[in-house]
């Protein structure tokens, strides 16, 4: 077991059914796991015109989040013609399991802009692409992609509610926050807002005090927008893996880190 996070807190917001590889990461490398979700993941009941929707109409499938896979699996076919992306190795990962061959994905990032990087999706004039994602999901790729020339359809398949904490669950937070030395991993705006929203007031000072690590820039420009006052540490995707190795880095004073 490596010790690079010993002596080190790290509070997950990871919603609780999803936050298991996160934490075993990081007390893998030493470190004191708070867990603290913010969100829970619901699925959004099918309509009759979502119910008409057959992945095989498609030419490529792209699944946006491993969430996608599993609440997909729920309500669609499984495609058996159309070619299937996936916006980064988590989703890939989860793909596998449920038996879905992925032609598609990033080598590097998880994210809309990497997968539109792929040769795939260079010149997708005249291609049907479904889009399976979660409500208020970024339209980025759906409106990049009808840019370059493809039909694109969206499937919003689940969505993101905040979660009320426990008074148990508040103070160990409080405790967290009040050593001044802890660190909060949030992989979306999402998350990030739905943690300000469910923290206490009085517990605001110490929350935008701390250092957050964040997968990329746009949840650190939202930070900003917070008035996040602690260091921001940029992870290059918010998988797990990602995550935790910017934490790494900034324990050894390499890592990719900004100032409010």
């Amino acid at each position: 077991m490596s010790a690079e996070l010993a002596g080190r807190t790290v509070i997950v917001t990871r919603p609780a059914q999803q936050s298991a590889g996160t934490v075993a990461a990081l007390r893998a490398l030493g470190a004191k796991v708070v867990e603290f979700p913010a969100i829970r993941i619901e699925p959004v009941e099918a309509n009759a015109e979502r119910a008409e929707v057959v992945p095989d109409d498609f030419d490529w499938l792209v699944y946006t989040s491993a969430n996608a896979v599993v609440f997909a699996a729920r309500r669609l076919q499984a495609p058996a013609r159309a070619r299937v992306a996936a916006i980064g190795p988590a989703t890939a990962q989860a793909l596998r399991h449920a038996g879905i061959r992925v032609a598609a994905q990033p080598q590097r990032g998880a994210n809309s802009e990497s997968l539109l990087a792929l040769p795939e999706f260079a010149a997708p004039q005249g291609l049907r692409v479904l889009i399976l994602r979660g409500t208020d999901g970024r339209d980025y790729l759906r409106r990049e992609l009808e840019r370059r020339g493809a039909a694109v359809q969206v499937v919003e398949l689940y969505r993101r509610a905040p979660v009320t904490p426990t008074p148990a669950a508040i103070y160990e937070l409080a405790a967290a926050l009040a050593t001044g030395t802890a660190a909060i991993a949030v992989t979306s705006v999402d998350v990030l807002r739905a943690l300000v929203r469910i923290v206490p007031p009085a517990l605001h000072t110490n929350l935008r005090a701390t250092a957050l690590v964040v997968p990329g820039p746009r949840v650190a420009a939202a930070a900003r927008e917070l008035a996040w006052q602690g260091e921001l540490i940029e992870a290059a995707s918010a998988e797990d893996s990602a995550m935790a190795r910017a934490l790494v880095e900034r324990a050894r004073g390499a890592g990719r880190t900004k100032d409010a």
